[in-house]
């Protein structure tokens, strides 16, 4: 009897044109369905530091996503001070995704440490110094350092003025939808800056 349902299932693999085989196959995992999205996730700041709620943008299923979190700011630092408010923006970005968000596939590439100053005397208004050159960082993560000042109001004009510690001028980088579809690609800039202060 058992002899003849092996063959019954060989005929019947046969005639859907499969062979049967003695060779395991590892297919891979089974797919699964990434979400990017989070649902009311609480990250409470950490002591001494008071938070204020912001919108960043991490990398998830190979675009840029924004999730809600809570930025600490310093007690000292008042929330309207616009190179605080950019440093904690930054700090956000360089934290590992929370157990929820690394869950639904977030992740980061912006990597620490990295830190934010004001513009130099001859920069142009609403300059910010990175504490690295902004063209030697990974294209994904200048993508989401620039996306997310201009989605919390750093932004000069459409643009976030984004210059590093060497002489070089700062540049005006713009976050288009193409580059939220597409964050390993050259973060875009506009035109000259204006001048001075």
């Amino acid at each position: 009897m058992a002899v003849l349902a092996v063959l019954a299932g060989a005929l019947v693999l046969a005639g859907c044109g499969i062979r049967p085989t003695q060779v395991p196959v590892d297919a891979g995992p089974a797919p699964s369905r990434v979400p990017c999205e989070v649902s009311a996730v609480d990250i409470a700041p950490q002591a001494g530091r008071t938070g204020i709620p912001v919108r960043v943008y991490l990398v998830c299923a190979s675009q840029l996503v924004s999730v809600d979190r809570m930025a600490g700011t310093t007690e000292e630092k008042a929330p309207a001070d616009r190179v605080a408010t950019a440093q904690a923006l930054l700090d956000e970005l360089q934290r590992e995704p929370s157990s929820p968000e690394h869950e639904a596939g977030f992740s980061t590439y912006v990597r620490g440490p990295l830190l934010l100053n004001a513009g130099r005397r001859d920069d142009p208004t609403g300059t910010l110094r990175l504490s690295r050159q902004p063209e030697d960082l990974p294209p994904a993560a200048l993508a989401q350092i620039v996306c997310t000042l201009l989605e919390n109001g750093a932004a000069t004009a459409g643009s976030v003025l984004l210059g590093g510690p060497g002489e070089y001028a700062p540049r005006a980088y713009t976050c288009p939808d193409a580059t939220k579809e597409r964050p390993d690609s050259a973060v875009p800039t506009t035109d000259s800056p204006r001048p001075g202060r």
